[in-house]
């Protein structure tokens, strides 16, 4: 595994050893000593997956202390742009965001420690997205910023995405005071 630093403090991306031969490919996804090795001492309590048609739009989502959350994400089937907005009130790159493209073709994996809020736009149909978490879900934390706040301007490379009805009223960053 490749461990590279991302554009913010915390950030990692990760580029898997993948081993191909005629009957597929094989690649270790998670090692704890490699990780740990690379600077991502964590612990993770759950996982999660999810299936979004193209077109769909989740975050940018993030749970607040004590429930707040690290995630290592990749996708399994199909491809997204996954983006993360720092939150944390004293990191030089507040408010800042970043946009990787993870895909079922480049493995790519990417670290996102609690203090961003974090989501996708999926890119194809069918896209399986897989999260491990450092903590547990907990409704009474969840948090989440409004995914076309003007003052962030992502480009989700999508129109017209395919929305919760949470997702449609979350706060703008200029509303938004963090506990991070």
């Amino acid at each position: 595994m490749i461990f590279s630093s991302g554009p913010m403090d915390g950030l990692v991306i990760i580029q898997p050893s993948v081993f191909g031969d005629e009957r597929g490919y094989f690649y270790e996804s998670y090692n704890i000593e490699e990780f740990k090795k690379n600077g991502i001492d964590i612990n993770f309590v759950q996982d999660n997956q999810s299936m979004s048609h193209k077109g769909a739009l989740r975050g940018l989502h993030f749970q607040v202390p004590p429930f707040a959350q690290g995630k290592l994400v990749r996708v399994i089937r199909g491809a997204v742009l996954d983006v993360v907005v720092d939150i944390r009130k004293s990191s030089p790159t507040y408010g800042k965001y970043f946009g990787i493209e993870l895909t079922e073709k480049n493995f790519t994996m990417f670290w996102v420690p609690p203090g961003f809020a974090h989501g996708f736009a999926t890119l194809e149909d069918n896209t399986l997205f897989s999260y491990k978490c450092t903590n547990v879900y907990h409704k009474e934390c969840e948090g989440g910023l409004l995914w076309n706040d003007q003052s962030l301007n992502i480009d989700w490379r999508i129109h017209n995405p395919i929305l919760s009805d949470k997702d449609r009223f979350h706060t703008t960053l200029n509303d938004f005071v963090s506990p991070f």
